[in-house]
């Protein structure tokens, strides 16, 4: 990810996310895929385990970074600060819904379906097979975007200097 520069500008606010992007925060919580490094750092895993991925958020000042695609390139909150923001209580979270999305491969489905719309139907019928009912992942999903909405959290651009110093301590243990 080295000299790829982010089309989101600093200071913008980041626009809501797709709604499989609420899905794929709560399938990496159950999955155990997410580190607090400090305060306001995370370290999130791919689903794939090939990528990770360093979330700075800032509630009070209203910051967050991350450097996954959709929050880089596409300018929404993507699903490593969603994911970061569920485990600081911020925003609403089931563990009913989110033990039925463990282990969702949610590259290879991004990839074989190219839709999220699509996405999120398969995910559904996952979920309804271990007895999660779609109705109630669209509560919690309408819930979750709901109170990003509030938030208004601004793009930094940059991970802080604090984050590049907690990601470097942890690389070296």
């Amino acid at each position: 990810m080295g000299g790829e520069h982010s089309t989101a500008k600093p200071g913008a606010v980041l626009q809501p996310p797709p709604r499989v992007k609420v899905l794929e925060a709560l399938g990496a919580i159950a999955d155990g895929r997410i580190e607090k490094l400090n305060k306001n750092i995370y370290r999130v895993v791919s689903s794939e385990g090939d990528r990770e991925y360093l979330v700075y958020i800032d509630v009070e000042r209203g910051l967050a970074y991350s450097n996954d695609n959709g929050t880089r390139f596409r300018g929404y909150v993507g699903y490593p600060i969603i994911a970061a923001l569920i485990l600081e209580g911020v925003l609403p979270f089931e563990e009913r819904v989110a033990e039925a999305l463990r282990g969702i491969p949610w590259r290879r489905l991004n990839e074989q379906y190219k839709r999220y719309l699509l996405v999120e139907s398969h995910v559904k019928r996952v979920a309804a097979e271990k007895g999660v009912a779609p109705r109630e992942i669209d509560e919690l999903v309408s819930r979750v975007l709901a109170a990003l909405r509030r938030l208004s959290l601004r793009y930094t651009g940059s991970p802080p200097l604090e984050a590049m110093g907690a990601h470097r301590v942890h690389e070296k243990r």
